[in-house]
Formats: structure tokens, C-alpha cells, sequence
């Protein structure tokens, strides 16, 4: 007992020089530009600044600044070195063998010893891998993993991953912030506390968190990736306030006190949007908007083997899906944000999208389907029930509205978030209102919501989607490294989701980012990752 307390002393001891010395060799000066300085806030709050924990969006655009990994996407979300400088894959696509730069260090940190930083070698990434995988870290982006038989550091620069079976996606995979390598000497200090005291080897380094009211990172001056000779990041500092309200968020950003506003909300869509998506004239020369494709479905899901009869029967489903107009619902619902789902499951922004025909408005078909199931079963009065949460209550009602005049009843059940997520897992829900957003950049990602082994709640396939020609071609799918085979086998299983109809896809979302007229090199892409190495900011003139 009196070792452990003098260790803990110790490490007390140690701590508290960290606290007051450490921050002072972490930045070249305490003095910036405030020019210089990216503000943005982050209403669903941040609750880890470790990569093992870059579960939802807010810890992801904070550690995608901190981080970084073997591999990263380019905005077209192509895989590109990150420190990884190279790599090659085996013949039967199983193994693959990474080349890491040699230039990357960890940011500067006392625990590194005399030289407060150190050089990343592949056994960082064996570590960072098995901290990943341990059960008492429990990580939810353990998954990441699951097809990997083992890796290993050859060497200081050669890192070896091999899988348990061929998985063309597994290079997206890695570009995951779970991926991220981290220093074992830092993290096996602060334990749980590398949280909020996080290393990394990103263009930015932690610099004070406040939870719940400020984050401040600062430019990494020891970041190893140029752009056209010049050394990243532009950017002084990265400064993160955390108001919960988007209204009082959207303010600040006219008020010009943030650089920088994410997507659309309900409480300001139509006073920054006209109809048809257009920035309104008093803002068009404020600020900049861009608007992109975003790998995310919005949809309705049928539960497939549940006890209702209508939703069993394909003339139902096909019916709802040719009975409302999407184009009119994202027009006046949306204010044009979003693309009609009238192309299949497989969201546009993937490589494998096609534009295969899907279900377009044919009220006039709808209505046959409807008759032909009154003739077939006798049933004269078919009636739907919707679950949905009161953020698309508005969109469940335009689709009920239109439902019913091709001769469908159909209720509107509006639960909380939380109970929604629970009941279509436990598949209580007949047909619910859902949304995919990709994990990572293949469509493998979309279609593992119809395979059989995948039925909620092991897996995504909420729907109870079974069919034995789906679940053949995907398992061939995943065995194909050539994308052209992958990509054409991918379409025909689309396809044959849509035949079958499990799924009513509503629209594919796109990312809205708005930022200020000064505000250069921002960017925007399918997954709606925040990238700010390469982002500047020009002096405003008064």
C-alpha cells in the first residue's frame, strides 16, 4: 500500500508540472491573430476527444483536427496517403502492407522526454489497433476491426494488416478517426483522462477545453503535409463554443461571431433560404453557401415479417412508394435541401450510383395497386400506421396526405427519439421512419441493411429483409477487389431491393454548410467530415 501511494504521489506530482509547464513547449506563443482564428459552434455538445470514441459528428470534426491515421479521404472520397506513404494489397486481396513516412511526430508533451515529441512508428499503430480491439476500453468503433485476423510492426516504417477474408471496403475503414494512431506513454498516464488531455499528430493540438462552454486547439507547427510548398495548416487556432440552441447559433453567425454554420434548421430555414434553396438576397453577399451530395438516406422501412397485413403485401408497399410527389416534399419541406429518392437505396456521392430507376410519382399506378390488393384480399379499407419523431412529423403528414387520397388510411404515430431507435431494433414498428448515414464510402455499407445474417437487433437490417439471390450477390460482392465487378453486382442488388420494397426512400440528404464572405478553402464532401487544414482566412476590410 505505501508503493501504490507513492507512485500515486508521484504521478500527482507530475501531473501538476504537466499542467502548468506542459502547455507552455506545446505552441510556439500564447499571441495569435485573431484573424487567424476559426470559430464555429457545436450544439450537440463534444463529450471525448479520443479518437476510440469519435462515435457521432461532434467528436469526429474535433478529432478529425487532432488526429490523424494510415489513410484519409480526399473531398471526392478517394482513399489518399495520410502517414502512410504507401501501400500494397496481397493478390487474394487479404493482405495489406503499409510504408509510413518517416517525418511525423506526436505533439509536444513532457512525458516524450528530453526532445517533448517523438517520431510515429508502425508499433504505434500495433498499439493504437489492440487499444481499439480491448474489451475494457470499449470502444464503439471496435467494429472497425471485425474482418481483421491479425497486424503487426515489421519494422519501424512497415505495418502489416491481414484480414480473415477479402474486404475491398477496408481501406475507407481505415480512414475512420477510430483509426487514428496514439502515443502509448501518453495515454497509459492519463488513462481515461486522455479524454480531455489528448496527443495526437494532426494539423492542431489541444490547447483547453471548458466542457460545455469553450474548446481551443492551436496550430501544430510541427505538421508534416504541405500544400503547393506550404506547410499546414493556415490557421492560427481553432476556438469551439458550445451553445445547445441553433437559433442563438445562427444569430452569432449573422452577427458575424462565427466563421462557420452546418446544416439547416427548422427555426431559420426559410429566413435564410427561398423555396427553391437559393440563399435570400439580403445574405447572398454576407456569405458564402455550399451545398453538396451526402451519404445519407432519409426513408420509411417496412418490417417485413411483422403481424400486419397490409405492409406484407408488395402491391401496398409499391403503392406507397408511387403515391407522393418527393420533389414537391423537398421543395416546400426542405426548401430544396435534398435530392428526390427516386433512384434506389444507394445514395448519389457514391462512386457505385447509377441513377437506376426506382419509384417516381404515378398516382394513377398507385391507386391500381391499391385496387388490386382490395380485390385480392377483400380487405376494402387498408390502413398504415407511421412511427416517427417530432422532427419529421411534417414530412410523415405530407406523405399521410397523399397516401390517403390514393385510398390508403394511414396514422401518424409520434414517439421520442430514443423510443423510436429502441421499438424499430426490437421490431415493434410496422413501418418507420429511418435514415442511413454511411460509416464509410461503399455502398456495401447501405446494402448490409437487407442481408439476411444482419436482421436488428444483431445488425441494421431492421426491415427482417430476407432473400436468398440478395444475400448470394452479397457475399460475392465482398470478394471482389476489381470496384467495376463490385460496383455492377452492388447495382443489381439495388435493383432487386427496390423490386421487392422494404424500404420507401424518401430523399438523399445533402450537407449545407454557410460560412462567411473572408472564410477561404473550407470544402465540403459526402460524408460532411470538417476539414480545416487548408481552410485561410482573408482580413476582413472595414
Amino acid at each position: 500500500m505505501g508503493l501504490r501511494n507513492s507512485f500515486e504521489v508521484k504521478k500527482y506530482t507530475l501531473f501538476v508540472v504537466i499542467i502548468f509547464v506542459g502547455v507552455s513547449c506545446s505552441t510556439k506563443s500564447t499571441k495569435y491573430d485573431s484573424n487567424l482564428v476559426f470559430r464555429y459552434n457545436e450544439h450537440s455538445n463534444i463529450s471525448s476527444l479520443d479518437p476510440a470514441f469519435a462515435k457521432n459528428q461532434a467528436n469526429i470534426w474535433a478529432v478529425n483536427q487532432l488526429f490523424s491515421g494510415l489513410v484519409q479521404l480526399d473531398d471526392a472520397l478517394n482513399v489518399q496517403p495520410d502517414i502512410a506513404k504507401s501501400w500494397d494489397i496481397s493478390e487474394d486481396g487479404k493482405t495489406y502492407t503499409f510504408r509510413l513516412r518517416n517525418d511525423v511526430k506526436f505533439h509536444k508533451h513532457l512525458l516524450f522526454g528530453k526532445e517533448s515529441t517523438r517520431v510515429v512508428k508502425a508499433s504505434d499503430f500495433e498499439y493504437s489497433f489492440n487499444r481499439l480491439l480491448d474489451a475494457n476500453v470499449a470502444s464503439p468503433g471496435r467494429w472497425v476491426l471485425q474482418n481483421v485476423d491479425n497486424f503487426k510492426g515489421e519494422n519501424d516504417s512497415t505495418f502489416v494488416v491481414n484480414l480473415l477474408k477479402p474486404f475491398p471496403p477496408f481501406l475507407g475503414l481505415l480512414s475512420m478517426k477510430y483509426c487514428s494512431v496514439v502515443p502509448k506513454e501518453i495515454i497509459e498516464f492519463y488513462g481515461t483522462e486522455f479524454r480531455s488531455n489528448p496527443i495526437g499528430t494532426g494539423p492542431f493540438q489541444f490547447k483547453i477545453w471548458i466542457e460545455n462552454t469553450k474548446l481551443v486547439l492551436r496550430k501544430n507547427y510541427e505538421y508534416y503535409e504541405k500544400e503547393n510548398a506550404n506547410k499546414l495548416p493556415y490557421l492560427e487556432a481553432i476556438a469551439i463554443t458550445f451553445l445547445p440552441d441553433k437559433q442563438s447559433e445562427f444569430l452569432q453567425f449573422v452577427q458575424g461571431n462565427l466563421d462557420f454554420l452546418s446544416g439547416i434548421d427548422p427555426s431559420y430555414k426559410d429566413d435564410i433560404l427561398t423555396t427553391t434553396g437559393a440563399l435570400h438576397n439580403r445574405y447572398s453577399d454576407v456569405f458564402e453557401m455550399q451545398t453538396g451530395a451526402y451519404l445519407n438516406t432519409e426513408y420509411l422501412g417496412v418490417l417485413m415479417d411483422g403481424e400486419v397485413s397490409e405492409i406484407s403485401s408488395v402491391l401496398i408497399r409499391k403503392a406507397i412508394n408511387y403515391g407522393f410527389d418527393r420533389s414537391k416534399m423537398i421543395q416546400y419541406l426542405r426548401n430544396g435541401i435534398g435530392t428526390p429518392a427516386v433512384h434506389g437505396f444507394i445514395p448519389k456521392g457514391l462512386p457505385s450510383f447509377n441513377e437506376l430507376a426506382g419509384y417516381s410519382y404515378q398516382p394513377e399506378k398507385a391507386k391500381n395497386l391499391i385496387d388490386e390488393y382490395k380485390l385480392h384480399t377483400g380487405n376494402n379499407q387498408p390502413k398504415i400506421t407511421i412511427t416517427t419523431n417530432g422532427q419529421y412529423v411534417d414530412l410523415c403528414e405530407y406523405i399521410q396526405r397523399e397516401l390517403q387520397n390514393i385510398g390508403l388510411e394511414v396514422t401518424i404515430d409520434v414517439v421520442p427519439p430514443s423510443t423510436l431507435r429502441q421499438s424499430k431494433a426490437n421490431g415493434k414498428l410496422s413501418v418507420f421512419r429511418a435514415s442511413w448515414i454511411a460509416d464509410y464510402p461503399d455502398a456495401e455499407n447501405y446494402l448490409s441493411l437487407f442481408y439476411s445474417k444482419n436482421f436488428a437487433p444483431n445488425g441494421p437490417n431492421y426491415m427482417h429483409f430476407s432473400n436468398p439471390q440478395f444475400d448470394t450477390w452479397f457475399e460475392k460482392s465482398i470478394t471482389l477487389t476489381t470496384n467495376s465487378e463490385r460496383y455492377k453486382l452492388y447495382q443489381k442488388m439495388d435493383s432487386l431491393v427496390m423490386d421487392h420494397a422494404p424500404v420507401i426512400p424518401l430523399y438523399y440528404d445533402q450537407v449545407v454548410r454557410f460560412s462567411q464572405k473572408n472564410v477561404k478553402g473550407l470544402g465540403i464532401n459526402p460524408i460532411n467530415l470538417l476539414n480545416l487544414k487548408r481552410v485561410r482566412k482573408e482580413k476582413q476590410i472595414d
